[in-house]
């Protein structure tokens, strides 16, 4: 329903619309204590006011359009029943204003596991077209910087694939940069000396799966953690394996790793190619896997972005700092390489 103030001039553009919502969808929408609805209440271009299951919308005709549209994808949300939070309502939003061919409902409602009332889906668009690609390729690079769920969606989608038993095993695997001279000063057995490399991965386990079935299923290697080095000269069959902080391989590594592909196998690497930790600026096989691999049919670069980021608010905005200081940091050393050219032409 709207109404139109043609007297004022003012005015005269301003309109209203009114919503009802399905009484049983209406507290999801709104959310505890009408947290989403203060989401709203800040994000949307129109005025939003609620009154029971009513909502009333003000302002003009395209910004009370494009606010329809928001409640409405919102509450296909709620009934396709996902719970609605503040930051799912933002990521609501930031998929419409992409203007591409996903909707909200899309992209947070697929529900890739669920445990102990924990459900995880994919959060932003990227994260569902990553998701979606490891679906459709057998070999997936999930390249993007911290907190962007790179790691935690392929541990997510590997144990669906045991679960749904696509595949007999996971294997789950880093280079270790240290495992060579630095780790070999540290104190304890080789397994100690390798697991806090390894430690997120296990956290991510415990996460997704029954903690007391882990240690079973690592025993009789349905479940594999490793360094990298020890895939070496093996075949893996029937697998879903993950490379997790593959900025930190080399060019052979990756050749090594990406070999190992077996029948009926799937392979994830994660990484973040501003994060090389590598010793004497060795290339990291990342990046030159993306130069030598690109457009190979079957292997998918997926690239997420601080957009992307799922952690606390805060992550994004210090990626997005950091690479505006490496840009600026960039452009002036080519400044400086630049000055110091013309001035040799000069002499």
């Amino acid at each position: 329903m709207t109404d139109d103030n043609r007297d004022d001039p003012t005015t005269a553009a301003v309109t209203s619309s009114q919503i009802e919502v399905p009484q049983e969808l209406a507290v999801g929408l709104l959310g505890a204590v009408d947290a989403n609805l203060r989401t709203l209440e800040t994000q949307l271009p129109a005025d939003i006011h609620v009154r029971g299951n009513r909502i009333t919308l003000r302002g003009l005709p395209a910004d009370v359009a494009a606010s329809e549209r928001v409640i409405a994808e919102l509450v296909r949300v709620v009934r396709g029943g996902t719970t609605l939070t503040p930051d799912l309502v933002r990521q609501g939003l930031s998929i419409l204003a992409s203007r591409e061919s996903e909707t909200p409902a899309d992209v947070l409602s697929l529900d890739i596991l669920s445990r102990r009332g924990k459900v995880i889906r994919p959060k932003t668009l990227n994260q569902k077209r990553y998701v979606d690609a490891i679906d459709k390729n057998t070999i997936v690079f999930g390249l993007g910087p911290a907190g962007t769920g790179k790691t935690y969606l392929a541990m997510a989608k590997a144990v669906q694939a045991l679960q749904s038993k696509e595949v007999s095993r996971i294997i789950l695997t880093r280079p270790a940069v240290e495992a060579g001279e630095r780790l070999g000063f540290l104190p304890g057995t080789l397994h100690q000396k390798i697991d806090p490399y390894l430690r997120p991965l296990y956290d991510a386990l415990h996460d997704m799966m029954d903690p007391e079935a882990i240690p079973k299923l690592m025993e009789s290697g349905v479940i594999e953690v490793a360094p990298l080095a020890y895939m070496r000269g093996r075949t893996l069959n029937d697998a879903f394996i993950i490379l997790d902080e593959a900025q930190n391989t080399t060019t052979e590594q990756m050749k090594m790793f990406l070999t190992r592909l077996g029948f009926g196998a799937k392979i994830v690497v994660t990484g973040d190619t501003t994060q090389v930790d590598l010793p004497g600026g060795a290339q990291s096989g990342l990046r030159a896997a993306a130069r030598i691999l690109d457009g190979i049919d079957d292997i998918h670069f997926a690239n997420l972005t601080s957009a992307d980021v799922v952690r606390h608010r805060l992550v994004a905005d210090i990626v997005d700092a950091y690479g505006r200081a490496e840009e600026q940091a960039g452009n002036r050393a080519d400044r400086r390489a630049g000055m110091r050219q013309s001035g040799g032409r000069g002499r």
